[in-house]
């Protein structure tokens, strides 16, 4: 990842808390499975520093959540065999849907489950609330970078990784599988079926390795030298 200088002023999207893309309905269909989860907290700063932060913890603003759920829709969700960690060429979902919910960023969509038979015998098999998630970014930039904490203004997602719970930057994330299908926006709001059982300008990261959560190599901005 890496760090521009400052960028144009965001819009506010107060009024959009959810996006979703519809798929076509295929009865009983091997390689979809759906999920749903909490992919990170907005305006609270993360539990621990994400690799590459230079030891910051970090914060994504509502704002700058709200204007990047459009930048989640169709990504991919990977994982990495150690569950700890992110790998971009293990692709092995999709997010159609995306939503902010409170604090909570919450995503569903589906697995491979025919392709990746491991992820869903890995989620399907852990203890319950142990499978958390951890975003994958591009652009985001950090609103002072000499803070103790960093606070990201704005950010495209890239996509999420699945990983074990305790491994992640957020701890009040999670992943499970779904028994039945989210409905989308057109179909009724912007909720799930089932409600989620727990609740719990400066800078752009990009990845250029596969595990994305130790590439961040940021620079500093003219301004804050």
């Amino acid at each position: 990842m890496k760090i521009h200088g400052p960028g144009s002023e965001l819009c506010a999207l107060s009024s959009v808390q959810a996006m979703a893309v519809l798929l076509p309905e295929v009865a009983g269909h091997p390689n979809r499975t759906p999920f749903e989860g909490v992919l990170t907290r907005v305006d609270e700063p993360s539990t621990r520093p994400p690799a590459g932060a230079r030891g910051h913890r970090v914060l994504l603003t509502r704002a700058a959540a709200l204007a990047a759920l459009p930048s989640l829709l169709g990504m991919a969700v990977d994982y990495a065999p150690s569950w700890d960690g992110h790998d971009a060429r293990r692709k092995c979902g999709i997010i159609t849907h995306a939503d902010v919910e409170g604090s909570r960023l919450c995503v569903a969509g589906y697995l491979y489950a025919k392709d990746f038979p491991e992820v869903e015998r890995q989620v399907r098999q852990s203890a319950p609330g142990s499978m958390g998630m951890s975003w994958e970014l591009a652009d985001a930039h950090v609103e002072d970078m000499r803070a103790e904490i960093w606070t990201l203004t704005r950010a495209t997602f890239t996509g999420a990784a699945i990983l074990l719970r305790e491994k992640a930057a957020y701890r009040n994330t999670s992943f499970e599988i779904r028994p039945q299908r989210c409905r989308t926006l057109a179909a009724h709001a912007s909720r799930c079926e089932r409600p989620h059982p727990r609740e719990g300008a400066a800078t752009a990261f990009r990845n250029s390795s596969i595990r994305k959560d130790n590439s961040w190599k940021p620079r500093e901005k003219a301004w804050a030298r």
